[in-house]
């Protein structure tokens, strides 16, 4: 009987902390996702964000074009001062330096590549989606980009 429960205990922890393993592991924003659209709820791209001296950064790896569309655009509304400026949007970092403060990443800053804008941004995983949330002042935008397997 005392075996019995023994291995009872043992299997309880290890399943518990597995469990605790991959809820941390799915709030991780480490990853490839799929960016929506929050105004034609279209995908738009994929972003892979990583981790590199303790700052987090996110890099376009595709763009979704519909025909007629510019395959490779670059980012002509980008600031002047800007190193993306007239840069090929594939391939351009769009997340900076994203520190990690409890469940959210903050103080970096994100770009809008189409409309050449730079936001203050934090985002946060809720329900396995990514909230992205870009900041100009008191005002705000989010949107849900998909976690791609």
């Amino acid at each position: 009987m005392k075996k019995m429960i023994n291995g009872f205990i043992l299997s309880l922890i290890f399943t518990l902390s597995l469990s605790t393993f991959c809820v941390a592991e799915t709030s991780s924003i480490v990853g490839k996702w799929k960016t929506i659209d929050d105004e034609t709820n279209e995908p738009k791209s994929i972003v892979h964000i990583y981790e590199q001296d303790g700052k987090y950064f996110g890099q376009i790896k595709e763009l979704f074009r519909k025909p007629g569309e510019d395959p490779d655009p670059v980012c002509d509304k980008c600031p002047d001062d800007d190193p993306r400026k007239n840069q090929p949007t594939k391939g351009m970092v769009i997340i900076k330096d994203l520190v990690k403060q409890g469940d959210a990443y903050t103080q970096g800053t994100i770009l809008d590549p189409k409309e050449g804008k730079i936001y203050t941004c934090k985002l946060w995983v809720e329900d396995g989606r990514l909230m992205v949330r870009g900041y100009i002042a008191f005002f705000f935008r989010t949107q849900t980009w998909l976690r791609v397997e």
